[in-house]
């Protein structure tokens, strides 16, 4: 299981394991030893008390015979004669080294203390596995209370690994109780430091998604309602074909019907345009491309409606014009300043394109001869579905939504003034610095 706290916990038990072990052979090492050298200090008083001593009392002597006695005593004389021992026993040291020794008889190990006065010499031993095994009863005791005491730290640092997780529980309790259309942001107060910034990264997550939505939902609710006058003046057109009496009236019929075909079609590609270039849209490859080269597709793109409505076309293009970009974008984008400009300029006056580098970057100029647009409304068209004169017949309100939205992606600016020509001029200024990719929406 992929689980932070029982990671952590394992880690922590892990780390208190090898604590708990280190701390009890230390302290099993150290009682032994401090046992040992009690031991000895224990054979050392006993054999320096019976160094001044001249004889051995009878009750004395009956109480070191005792066999609950773990001491031996033996005494020689200074000749090497042995004149006392407290006890019986089969293997008995038999010869004595002055001070602390280790001696071994047969088959079994004693520790000895000696001492020698000016007649004797007192050699008081403890068999090496009795104090062996005293001293190893210490240090177990000793360490006993660990043995307790770990189990019931393993416990807390299970407890207290909850409770420093329960804020990241509560988070994600908070999120998995949301529904599709809940947005709100998390709550965020006396969150851990380690958490407060996930939980901002979230909420900020999901302000994006509520304006990505809101778009988006505005952006259908606009499209329903733009496509229902088209689509009901097709049903309608489609009837008075079916109804002509003539054949007269069934040919204007048709051209009627063929035309809001046409008007149809061009909605829809506006709007998918739209919506490939809205915030939140998958980012767009972009790559090296030539503005000049752009706008010369989209005025020939152009060329149809131009020569229907008597009006001339003028591209001053005199070098080519790089620029990071997606190219379909960017031809939208000329071609719906160009359509607009052709579509609002008197018959027979010039629509005119200029493409060019400056100090800041790119530029497209697009200037017509047409009515213009007041100051006080060059924002508001650029508002979908937004006519200056909603019984006009003609556009779907979306040309400069699309142009602002698809300049937005490659960082660049539009702007509406007056026209030398007499007209609107549109502006779009590009960056200089090229980009590696869309900005982020």
């Amino acid at each position: 299981m992929n689980s932070i706290r029982i990671r952590l916990l394992a880690l922590l038990l892990a780390l208190l394991a090898v604590a708990a072990l280190a701390m009890a052979g230390v302290t099993y090492r150290n009682v032994l030893a401090q046992t040992e050298a009690l031991f000895d200090y224990h054979l050392r008083q006993m054999a320096l008390s019976l160094r001044d001593q001249g004889e051995i009392a009878p009750d004395q002597a009956s109480a070191l015979a005792d066999k609950e006695l773990d001491f031996v005593i033996q005494i020689w004389s200074a000749d090497g004669r042995a004149i006392y021992a407290s006890r019986e026993h089969e293997q008995l040291p038999a010869s004595a080294f002055l001070g602390l020794a280790d001696v071994t008889v047969g088959q079994k190990a004693w520790r000895t203390f000696s001492v020698a006065t000016g007649r004797r010499v007192i050699q008081v031993a403890q068999p090496r596995q009795i104090r062996q095994q005293l001293a190893a009863d210490a240090a177990l005791h000793s360490i006993q209370p660990l043995l307790v005491v770990a189990p019931a730290l393993a416990l807390l640092m299970w407890w207290l690994a909850a409770l420093s997780l329960r804020p990241l529980q509560q988070v994600a309790q908070a999120v998995r109780e949301r529904d599709t259309q809940s947005l709100a942001p998390l709550p965020g107060a006396g969150l851990p430091d380690e958490l407060a910034p996930l939980v901002q990264a979230l909420n900020g997550l999901l302000q994006r998604l509520g304006q990505a939505l809101d778009v988006q939902r505005a952006f259908v609710a606009d499209a329903a309602h733009e496509l229902r006058s088209p689509l009901t003046a097709l049903k309608l057109q489609l009837e008075r074909l079916h109804q002509a009496p003539d054949a007269a009236a069934r040919d204007a019929a048709t051209q009627a019907l063929g035309a809001g075909i046409t008007r149809a079609a061009w909605l829809v590609e506006q709007l998918l345009a739209l919506a490939r270039n809205e915030p939140g849209a998958p980012a767009l490859p972009f790559a090296a491309v030539d503005l000049a080269e752009i706008a010369r597709r989209a005025l020939a793109d152009s060329v149809p409606q131009a020569l229907a409505r008597g009006s001339e076309l003028e591209l001053q293009a005199n070098a080519p014009v790089p620029l990071q970009g997606d190219a379909a974008s960017l031809l939208v984008l000329v071609r719906n300043l160009v359509d607009n400009a052709v579509r609002h300029t008197p018959p027979g006056t010039p629509v005119r394109v200029r493409v060019g580098i400056t100090p800041q970057g790119s530029v497209l100029v697009v200037d017509d001869a047409g009515p213009g647009i007041p100051p006080g409304e060059r924002e508001r068209v650029f508002d979908r579905f937004y006519r200056r004169d909603p019984a006009a017949s003609v556009g779907s309100g979306l040309g400069l939504a699309i142009v602002r939205t698809v300049a937005a992606r490659h960082g660049a600016t539009v702007t509406l003034g007056d026209s030398p020509l007499g007209g609107l001029r549109a502006t779009v200024n590009f960056p200089a610095r090229p980009q590696s990719g869309p900005p982020a929406a």
